[in-house]
């Protein structure tokens, strides 16, 4: 009984999460993944470093919306590095490194972004083999932002009669084609480890600090909306074979919200002395539509595949919108590998897996 309250309630602190996040309009205005959970850094710089290996690399790739843009699909890439380094007797410092590029349309709108990060892992009880832990980290980046001016098309070149004329002034003045300005974000995580097959996290982040003016003019000024980052997941064992991977996260940023939410079942097929896992989930992502409520914008199919150090993901969108009709239920596809590099560790059970 006690085990089954231990593991309940975590459970319900996700549903709960999904129900109750839902001020706002519109979409979200940063890059994001479906598979959120395998772009931890890009996530939330408190999970720097929170692994149970000393080394992780991590890729994401995401191609979206190839069904109507064709060729001008927009592309999403990401890279990150990150170590753990123990400090006394049970805390961990996490340093880190992360890099993400996005390149959408026609005009080649580009956002490249690097930075690094540094987090702190405080063990606040437990003991070898469970613990509870309170995690601090920060961020400080660079970031690109760049378009081909001369690639876009205005009203006012139009004649009326279809026809294009592109030497016809468009209105419109652009100064700053390509410029950069500096990024800061800042992040909390809590995570509950019960023993080696059953965990709990639940953390957030404040994005976008310092509000960088990202306008394309010099006359006049864009402040980035901050973003609020709220995600909550788990693992938590039915049985020595198989388990369930929860997981939410809700962005929050000016007047957009987005939620994606579902289940991953895992399958460990490995043995004792090599760790091999399956895994297969549905997860619903929701977004608003200006003052039109919260509405269904995708649901997700995902796979990975784990052997020892070693995954892989991919995940598909199926598009259940009102843009449907145009993209015929396509959306986009998503592919995330990780790379750990594990040294001798005679802490015990130190965090959950992600």
């Amino acid at each position: 009984m006690k085990l089954f309250t231990r593991l309940f309630l975590p459970v319900k602190v996700l549903i709960l999460m999904a129900f109750m996040l839902s001020p706002g309009s519109g979409q979200a205005q940063d890059i994001h993944f479906s598979q959120f959970y395998m772009a931890p850094l890009y996530l939330n710089p408190a999970m720097t470093g929170v692994m149970n290996c000393n080394h992780r690399i991590m890729g994401n790739y995401r191609n979206q919306w190839a069904s109507i843009l064709r060729s001008n699909a927009y592309n999403t890439y990401n890279v990150s590095y990150d170590q753990r380094i123990a400090v006394g007797r049970r805390d961990y410092l996490g340093v880190g490194a992360n890099f993400y590029g996005d390149v959408a349309g026609s005009a080649d709108f580009s956002t490249l972004k690097f930075m690094g990060s540094v987090s702190y892992s405080k063990q606040m009880s437990g003991g070898r083999n469970s613990g509870h832990y309170l995690v601090a980290g920060a961020d400080v980046g660079i970031v690109q932002r760049g378009i081909d001016f001369n690639a876009l098309q205005w009203g006012t070149q139009h004649d009326g009669d279809g026809g294009f004329d592109p030497t016809r002034p468009s209105f419109e003045s652009f100064d700053r084609g390509n410029f950069f300005y500096p990024d800061l974000s800042a992040g909390l995580l809590w995570f509950s480890v019960f023993d080696a097959d059953n965990n709990f996290y639940i953390g957030g982040a404040f994005n976008h600090i310092n509000r960088a003016n990202v306008s394309f003019s010099k006359e006049r000024r864009e402040l980035m909306y901050s973003r609020f980052t709220i995600h909550a997941g788990g693992e938590f064992a039915l049985s020595r074979r198989f388990a369930l991977v929860p997981g939410i996260v809700t962005f929050m940023q000016g007047p957009s919200l987005e939620i994606n939410g579902g289940t991953s079942y895992k399958f460990n097929l490995g043995s004792t002395r090599l760790y091999q896992a399956f895994m297969f989930g549905t997860w619903v992502r929701l977004a608003n539509k200006l003052d039109s409520g919260i509405l269904a914008d995708a649901l997700i199919l995902s796979t990975r595949f784990e052997y020892d150090r070693f995954g892989v993901g991919f995940s598909y969108d199926l598009n259940i919108s009102s843009l449907s009709n145009a993209s015929n239920n396509q959306g986009g596809f998503e592919l995330a590998a990780f790379y750990k590099i594990c040294g001798p560790e005679r802490r015990g059970v130190y965090c959950p897996s992600f």
